[in-house]
């Protein structure tokens, strides 16, 4: 293993430290005059290296060095060999290991510890989990200025055991001049909070968001030593925003120390400020929103049942412009594509907001981009502001739509404007693109007119992070739809200046920041590997419990993986390849007088057991695995594709073949 250069001058001088600090060189010159003494005064011979080595160990010297030099082994082989991180999540273990992190000294860093939680009043009775039986758990997620973190896993209690440290680095993205070391009177200026999500994982896997929180750190530069103490109430989530759900102690410290810390009153002063300023920016708007929803009834009555969205809730029950959940999104080396892009959002788990009662309404519910990502789930507006994000990152004019599909219900999906005017809806859901051809009502009844794919039926506003327009045409439907965003006779626009006033990344304002996309930490191998093992056991199962023999055929199991590959491929690509290949291969598998019958299916979460229950749900499925004939042969293949956040497109591939007996 071959060091570089500063990295072994710097081993070289630990080494030189410890051999002086133990006085090695006055022991060997003894041991070396020792040994001249006794052995070389009759032969006069010369003394090797050898021989001193040997006289060294004799009398224990070496043995004392080697005690004395603690060697400090990675707790992880992969850190290894992959590049250094600018920013470290130091993890507790048992027993405690030492962790190294590359620190720039020229930076100022914020040291965050959670040192554990209290008074989780739901899990009061919660018992305490026995020695390796699976459990529902707690994780902490973190976001502060474009860096993420994400806590161990502890078990669900009235008193989850936290215990992690962060190492936030505070001028990520430098601050101006990058070498030099930010005082307390310019970090005070920035007002980026730390973002702190709690995700609740039950034993099945399934997450549920249970607090966000964002933490005010700045009160440490005011803080004697540089170090306080603090403790966080969270509060729930959606209707139970104003409900308690447990405390975070909390400590923060600066690295390095801060050679003069402010007084509270002036970051006291500070924050009023800000608020104060915030507070009259929000006000503005909203005088401006009412002005302009005034104005846009005064077109026509009818306008006040369309569906324009102007605020919407977030997880906390605050009141948000739309536009501020929008921001273009680079993806970095993560997406290569918008399709693949869209193929992403669209694997994210799908889940509308909880409702407390029945009636069937809808819990309105907007997570912040890192309450989504955490949970790897969320409805159907966060998939879509996610995938405007993302495509207007890829440099695409993308909008939100706000509308309804069929019987009325309200749907929010994503719009693209090509430069040549073509206008392209994005369904977040499912991936599926459909090209938008307006239907003419003044057209003559012989006059075909273009047949909609789309699921949408009416339109009521579209936005982005710089643009509203609120959807004034005669009628809303989606069909009859000319999307002319110029045309203030057909879209009635928001003032930009007013949007960018409370949605502008960078101001003074509530808008939370977005966190960056985390690659997958699924191994897609191994995953795929572990479902198919399991589900071969769970078939044997169940055709033993018909009373039905299982035979598995390898071979064919892996001519099943071109055509769980290529569906992949078309759902993201919308092209369809090697389907020749794998009909050709089937059918050589195949002898002649067999029957070959396959049924893929595709989930979005890696559960076994609950994925062949759905599975066992349709007849042809059914069908395939309980098969019954003259030399059944039973193959399945499952094919995990990984996604940023680790998310995952789950194929599976049931195939038997069998002699047909007439």
């Amino acid at each position: 293993m071959s060091l570089p250069p500063e990295k072994a001058s710097e081993l070289k001088q630990i080494i030189h430290q410890q051999l002086v600090k133990m006085d090695v060189h006055g022991r060997i010159r003894e041991v070396l005059a020792e040994t001249i003494r006794d052995e070389l005064a009759p032969e006069h011979q010369q003394l090797s290296t050898e021989d001193l080595i040997k006289a060294l160990r004799q009398r224990g010297i070496v043995d004392d060095v080697m005690k004395e030099l603690k060697f400090v082994t990675d707790v992880n082989e992969k850190e290894r060999t992959s590049a250094p991180k600018p920013s470290t999540h130091f993890v507790g273990r048992e027993p405690p290991v030492l962790k190294k992190t590359n620190i720039d000294p020229t930076r100022r860093y914020l040291y965050l510890q959670v040192l554990g939680g209290k008074a989780f009043l739901e899990h009061l009775q919660e018992p305490e989990p026995l020695p390796g039986q699976i459990c529902s758990t707690f994780t902490l997620c973190l976001h502060f200025r474009n860096q993420r973190f994400r806590s161990k896993p502890v078990p669900c209690a009235c008193e989850p055991d936290f215990h992690d440290g962060f190492l936030l680095e505070v001028h990520k993205d430098s601050l101006g001049d990058g070498s030099k070391m930010v005082d307390a009177t310019t970090m005070l200026s920035i007002c980026d909070p730390v973002h702190i999500v709690l995700i609740k994982t039950d034993t099945f896997g399934e997450t549920t968001l249970v607090a966000s929180y964002f933490l005010e750190w700045r009160s440490v530069l005011a803080a004697e030593n540089g170090i306080t103490n603090i403790a966080v109430e969270l509060l729930g989530v959606g209707t139970e925003s104003k409900v308690s759900v447990g405390v975070l102690n909390i400590r923060l410290e600066m690295y390095p120390q801060l050679n003069k810390t402010l007084s509270p009153e002036v970051t006291n002063t500070q924050f009023a400020l800000e608020r104060q300023k915030t507070a009259e920016k929000e006000r503005l708007f909203l005088v401006y929103a009412k002005q302009w929803w005034r104005e846009y009834l005064q077109i026509r009555p009818t306008h006040n049942v369309r569906l324009v969205k102007i605020f919407a809730q977030d997880e906390n029950g605050v009141n948000r412009p739309v536009c501020s959940y929008i921001r273009p999104l680079r993806a970095g080396r993560l997406l290569d594509t918008p399709r693949q892009a869209a193929r992403f959002v669209s694997v994210l788990g799908y889940e509308r907001a909880p409702v407390i009662g029945g009636g069937g309404g809808k819990q309105e519910q907007w997570c912040t981009l890192l309450a989504f990502l955490s949970r790897n789930k969320g409805d159907c507006e966060d998939h879509a502001n996610l995938l405007c994000s993302l495509l207007l990152g890829f440099g695409l004019e993308a909008f939100v739509c706000a509308g309804t599909k069929a019987k009325g219900v309200p749907h929010t999906w994503v719009m693209t404007c090509g430069t040549d005017g073509t206008i392209t809806f994005w369904e977040s859901l499912t991936g599926h693109r459909y090209i938008h051809r307006p239907i003419n009502p003044d057209d003559p009844p012989l006059v075909e007119q273009p047949k909609p794919l789309y699921p949408y039926r009416t339109i009521g506003c579209i936005f982005n992070h710089q643009k509203f327009f609120g959807n004034c045409q005669p009628s809303d439907a989606v069909e009859v739809c000319v999307f002319d965003l110029h045309d203030e006779s057909k879209w009635k626009p928001m003032s930009g200046e007013a949007i960018k006033s409370v949605c502008c990344p960078g101001t003074t304002s509530s808008v939370p920041p977005f966190p960056p996309l985390c690659a997958s930490t699924v191994d897609a191998a191994v995953a795929s590997n572990e479902i198919e093992v399991q589900l071969r056991v769970l078939v044997s199962e169940h055709r033993k419990d018909l009373g039905l023999s299982t035979v598995w055929d390898d071979h064919l199991s892996y001519l099943l993986s071109p055509a769980l590959a290529a569906y992949e491929l078309e759902r993201t690509t919308s092209i369809s390849a090697g389907n020749e290949e794998f009909q050709d291969a089937v059918r050589r598998a195949v002898p002649d007088g067999h029957t070959f019958k396959g049924f893929p299916i595709h989930f979005v979460y890696r559960n076994a057991r609950r994925a062949f229950a759905t599975c066992l749900r349709s007849p042809f499925c059914e069908e395939v695995v309980c098969c019954r004939g003259d030399q059944v042969r039973l193959a399945v293949r499952v094919r995990v594709f990984t996604y940023p956040e680790s998310a995952c497109a789950v194929w599976i591939m049931f195939a038997c073949k069998y002699r047909s007996v007439l």
